[in-house]
């Protein structure tokens, strides 16, 4: 049965591994442009944190970002590939030596930032 749906998904993935996207890493801070519908109208909200975990799986990759708002942590899973998804802007990437992040939802303040990679 898998290959069956890697058949189906591989043109739409080369499709859109095109639109670089698959350069997003652990620990680097991201801006993720979201395209929210309110009513008729259409706008492009930003979301801005550092990314934690990431799921690799075709068209359904995601990515977890999380990002402290008003002293709280806060943390929001994006399909890379979707199209509700506009844009997705590397701001800064961070050394890391580990796979997924979670030890940040424990950390408060300065100990929850991540070292610049040189």
């Amino acid at each position: 049965m898998n290959k069956w749906i890697q058949k189906v998904d591989a043109p739409r993935l080369e499709e859109l591994k095109s639109e670089n996207r698959s350069s997003i890493n652990i620990g680097d801070t991201v801006r993720v442009g979201v395209q929210i519908r309110e009513g008729d109208r259409t706008r492009v909200q930003n979301y801005q944190g550092t990314v934690i975990r990431q799921h690799n799986n075709g068209v359904n990759s995601t990515i977890t970002v999380r990002r402290i708002f008003q002293g709280i942590g806060i943390e929001r899973i994006f399909p890379l590939y979707s199209r509700a998804i506009v844009k997705i802007e590397v701001l800064a990437q961070g050394k890391v030596r580990r796979a997924k992040l979670n030890f940040l939802r424990n950390k408060k303040g300065k100990a929850a930032r991540l070292k610049a990679k040189s």
